[in-house]
């Protein structure tokens, strides 16, 4: 009898690993598909290309797409100014998000309803853009590598969310803490900080994917600055010029290039080349947030 309750529970765990595979294999295929064809297709021929029937793999291997990407002489220095915009803009947006969370965490804040209140009808009202760029000008940024970073520099909804899990914490830890004659500051950075690491994980992605895809910023304040330009506003370029017979770059880098290309093979080549440096930096995040995810789920 036991044997026979033991062989239906080891048959019954058999079918639902097997089912269990079965639909995360389902899930990545689903996952992974999309990309893969974009890859696919970024490595063929473009002459091919238009043929269609591309979704694995290439049917004619060509890095041509990829040489005409790099081969546009302000690539290089886009990519500089993207790489230290989001560096810069991930750092400081990060330091300053979590301490006015941290400020608006604290319940002997007085002025913490006010400042949340006001802080939420920034996420639902604007200025809008003619008045933006007003404000832009009259603070002398346009122009200049600080407007990529000053006027986004806090964000309400990474406040937010930093403020939620910082209220999730032991207020107990904080007035230990003072007990033992730490001040605000020190509180922030030696007892906030550690804790909210899986969150600032998760904002810290959130504000790097932000900077790193950003170009209508360049577009609108930075446009006719080369030493300014950044790499989606060049890579938009490049895309503009290849539907619109490169109008918008400069002929005697693209000119006989582009005429070997299709729009649609630069597209997924462009796609791949702002995609791959996110997926590179995701891997060193994910344990944060398997941290976040398991956080209080063991109690000792």
């Amino acid at each position: 009898m036991a044997a026979t309750r033991a062989f239906n529970s080891t048959r019954s765990d058999k079918i639902f690993d097997i089912i269990n595979v079965v639909i995360l294999g389902l899930v990545l295929m689903i996952t992974l598909y999309p990309f893969l064809n974009v890859l696919a297709i970024s490595l063929n021929d473009s002459t091919d290309t238009v043929r269609g029937g591309i979704y694995l793999w290439p049917r004619e291997f060509t890095l041509e797409n990829y040489r005409t990407i790099f081969s546009y002489s302000s690539l290089k220095q886009g990519f500089l100014i993207t790489i230290l915009r989001t560096l810069l803009g991930t750092l400081l947006g990060l330091i300053s998000s979590s301490m006015l969370a941290y400020t608006l965490s604290r319940p002997d804040f007085k002025a913490r309803r006010f400042v949340s209140v006001f802080l939420a009808l920034t996420m639902y009202f604007s200025g809008g853009m003619v008045p933006t760029y007003m404000l832009m000008r009259h603070l002398h940024l346009i122009g200049t590598f600080w407007i990529y970073i000053l006027p986004g520099i806090v964000s309400a909804f990474n406040v937010f969310i930093i403020r939620s899990f910082i209220d999730g914490l032991p207020y107990a830890l904080q007035e230990s803490a003072k007990l033992d004659g730490a001040n605000d500051f020190k509180i922030y950075y030696k007892v906030i900080l550690p804790l909210c690491k899986p969150v600032l994980a998760t904002i810290s992605l959130f504000l790097a994917v932000g900077q790193w895809n950003s170009w209508f910023d360049t577009y609108l304040y930075n446009g006719n600055k080369p030493h300014l330009t950044t790499l989606q506003y060049e890579l938009m370029k490049i895309l503009q010029s290849t539907n619109q017979g490169a109008s918008m770059v400069n002929a005697n880098d693209l000119a006989n290039q582009m005429a070997q290309v299709s729009p649609e093979s630069i597209k997924m080549a462009i796609t791949i080349v702002v995609t791959v440096p996110i997926l590179v930096v995701y891997p060193f995040l994910q344990r944060y947030f398997v941290d976040g995810m398991t956080l209080g789920a063991v109690k000792a």
